[in-house]
């Protein structure tokens, strides 16, 4: 993908500007080799485990994740570092939807506003570049950081299982 989508400072905002860049092969290795598992991913401690990085697995990733055609990767990038992945999967062009999903690389990086500005320059993405009228997402029910960033960008609870919320998000 050649698109490149960039954040616009705003007036009084000092917060860094992220970029939303092609997510290339060597991005996913940038990312992956820095990865760590956030707990709140895992619906229960007892699920929780350790990653270590492997070349072949994160190749096989790339090949079969982010170029599948019914997804729309990019790389979070802070200062031309990646610093997290976004995409819209599950693309339906017929039904005019899709699924927003972020990650963001380790806690060094959380609690800043980026996963922010990066859904909301995703979600403009999808209704505007993709022709999207729908988006939803879901988060583990013990992440409640995930959960206050989709409300506040405008998705709507909808209903949970015991491992997830759901949210639904139409075209403004």
């Amino acid at each position: 993908m050649d698109q490149h989508i960039e954040t616009r400072k705003n007036r009084g905002n000092d917060m860094p500007k992220i970029s939303l860049l092609p997510y290339t092969k060597e991005r996913v290795h940038e990312f992956y080799k820095q990865y760590i598992y956030d707990p709140m991913i895992f619906s229960k401690d007892s699920d929780i485990k350790s990653y270590i990085y492997s070349k072949p697995l994160v190749d096989d990733y790339y090949e079969n994740k982010v170029l599948d055609p019914t997804r729309h990767y990019f790389a979070i990038c802070l200062d031309d570092k990646t610093i997290g992945e976004i995409q819209i999967k599950y693309i339906d062009f017929k039904k005019r939807c899709g699924t927003l999903s972020v990650a963001l690389v380790n806690d060094s990086v959380k609690g800043h506003g980026y996963g922010t500005q990066a859904e909301r320059l995703m979600i403009d993405y999808a209704f505007k570049s993709l022709g999207l009228l729908t988006l939803y997402a879901d988060a583990v029910l013990r992440n409640r950081r995930s959960q206050h960033v989709l409300e506040k960008l405008g998705f709507l609870y909808t209903h949970e299982d015991d491992m997830l919320r759901y949210y639904v998000l139409h075209r403004y």
